[in-house]
């Protein structure tokens, strides 16, 4: 009984600070204090700064060979892809209208790695995990561009040009973050006492601003519309996708820490940038919001129970 109170324990560890922190964004956007202009201005602040300051400092100050896991970095790719075959071809099956399977095809396979996966990831494994989700996030996101623009320019007949998605790719704040700590890592270099401090702010800041802006601007009264699809999203994001990637992961020999990067990653909710994506090519972003919506709530559950199983058979 000990024993199992000790793994239902460190699962709430993992998730129940984040329910907290996007419970009070709730409220705090329900009694006014969060308007839309705060929301706005925190979540650019979040994505332009403070999130790449948090990845840049943590992965500079850490050995280049825990932030270089390529084997982590491979799978992660590798299933993906084929993960997004497979959910290309169940929406060509289940989802109607036919231009709605982008947008239920990028909110079942686009995690939001970037704020509710990291803050799963430090909840569980603190610096250490930080620094080994660090290079799997840039590599993925890299490909959940690609692969959101394909899916989308499929269902909707649209043409995003490769031109604007290998600048938005560049110039993507956390990559570029990324990017630049890689070096410092390798060569390890000692940077300015006074450069980590400041750095250090800004990252302090980031995953509780990220989580405050993200259930600040949950908007539940969408969630009547647009159901068969969204559940079909939801279901395939919360349940489908982190079981098949973990039960690769531990196919292949991956334990410890690097598994439970794996889990964590894949059952975070589905990213707020497919919402903005799908508005901006003219798609259904009422179906889009109330994806991120549902998974949002969803994966605070499903995320628990995955950590539980995988801490109770020791795997974690």
């Amino acid at each position: 009984m000990s024993e199992f109170l000790a793994v239902l324990g460190f699962s709430f560890s993992v998730t129940g600070p984040i329910f907290v922190v996007l419970a009070l964004g709730v409220w705090l956007r329900h009694a006014g204090m969060l308007t839309d202009a705060f929301i706005e201005a925190g979540s650019k602040l979040v994505f332009t700064v403070a999130l790449p300051a948090l990845l840049f400092i943590s992965i500079s100050k850490a050995r280049f060979d825990a932030a270089a896991n390529l084997s982590l970095v491979a799978f992660g790719a590798l299933a993906t892809l084929v993960l997004f075959v497979l959910l290309e071809w169940i929406a060509q099956r289940a989802v109607h209208p036919a231009s709605d399977r982008g947008v239920v095809v990028q909110g079942a396979f686009r995690s939001n790695m970037g704020i509710t996966g990291l803050a799963y990831v430090v909840n569980a494994y603190g610096e250490p995990g930080l620094v080994g989700a660090s290079l799997y996030l840039a590599f993925v996101t890299i490909l959940y561009n690609v692969l959101a623009v394909l899916t989308l320019n499929r269902s909707l007949g649209k043409h995003r040009g490769l031109r604007g998605m290998l600048k938005g790719i560049v110039t993507n704040p956390i990559i570029i973050g990324i990017v630049l700590a890689l070096p410092v890592s390798w060569a390890e270099v000692r940077l300015p006492a006074i450069v980590l401090q400041s750095g250090q702010y800004f990252a302090n800041l980031s995953l509780p601003l990220a989580l405050l802006c993200t259930g600040a601007a949950l908007d539940f009264r969408s969630l009547r519309l647009e159901r068969n699809n969204a559940l079909i999203a939801a279901a395939s994001k919360l349940v489908a996708v982190p079981l098949v990637m973990t039960l690769a992961g531990v196919a292949l020999g991956f334990r410890g820490m690097e598994l439970g990067i794996l889990m964590l990653m894949a059952s975070a909710p589905t990213a707020a940038a497919s919402y903005v994506m799908v508005r901006a090519m003219g798609g259904n972003a009422t179906l889009a919001a109330n994806i991120v919506a549902l998974t949002t709530l969803g994966s605070l559950v499903t995320t628990s129970f995955g950590v539980a199983v995988l801490r109770g058979l020791g795997l974690m």
